[in-house]
């Protein structure tokens, strides 16, 4: 049976973020509020649970789950070169809006998907994501929808679409941004915008100190 906790309320978020992360511990799905959207998450290294993410959207191995981590810190582990491009986009955007897709640990004993040795990362700008986070470590987190439908900007539109198959419901409001992250690939002979959501392309190559066609 699906729970919806109130986060607007003290002692309910509270409630609500321990029941979540125990859910997550135990292999169950969430959803939760970020900046950008509504997330159904779970454990990033409990492969049942990726799978079983992945059959409630509806959504098949070839659109890997992406992967949320609560701090800077976290990232050294789950790349396999924190080099200056990736620590410059950290430094400029995290927490925020920017997914950043980089070649994996070799060692990371995940299956996200068919990610080609590849992983999408992103630090939400939400307290409440951030605090679950830092509990359960890296989870998969998928925007709240079933496949080619809405993705959910309040906690009512993902319940419409994934009902009972998620344990736990946060309820943070409707999400500030509303609109996708953008989506930086890092992971070959230089930066590719591959979305354009949350954060600007002008930002984004502005930081970097390019011009922007090299980023297409």
């Amino acid at each position: 049976m699906s729970r919806v906790y109130d986060c607007a309320d003290a002692q309910t978020r509270a409630t609500g973020i321990r029941t979540a992360v125990s859910a997550v511990k135990s292999g169950r799905l969430i959803v939760m509020p970020t900046d950008t959207l509504y997330g159904l998450g779970c454990d990033a290294f409990d492969n049942d649970a990726v799978a079983k993410l992945l059959s409630t959207k509806r959504r098949g191995p070839d659109m890997p789950v992406p992967v949320l981590i609560g701090s800077w810190d976290t990232v050294r582990g789950l790349v396999a070169h924190y080099d200056e491009q990736l620590e410059t986009l950290v430094e400029a955007f995290w927490p925020g809006g920017l997914s950043l897709v980089v070649p994996q640990a070799p060692s990371l004993p995940w299956n996200l998907g068919d990610t080609r040795g590849t992983v999408m990362l992103r630090m939400p700008l939400h307290p409440v994501a951030i605090e679950v986070l830092r509990e359960t470590g890296p989870m998969a987190v998928s925007s709240a929808n079933v496949s080619g439908q809405k993705p959910a900007t309040t906690v009512e539109e993902a319940q419409q679409q994934l009902g009972a198959a998620v344990n736990v419901y946060l309820d943070g409001g409707t999400t500030p941004v509303g609109v996708a992250s953008t989506i930086v690939d890092l992971s070959g002979d230089h930066p590719v915008i591959l979305r354009e959501g949350a954060i600007s392309k002008q930002r984004i190559t502005q930081v970097l100190n390019r011009d922007p066609e090299s980023l297409t």
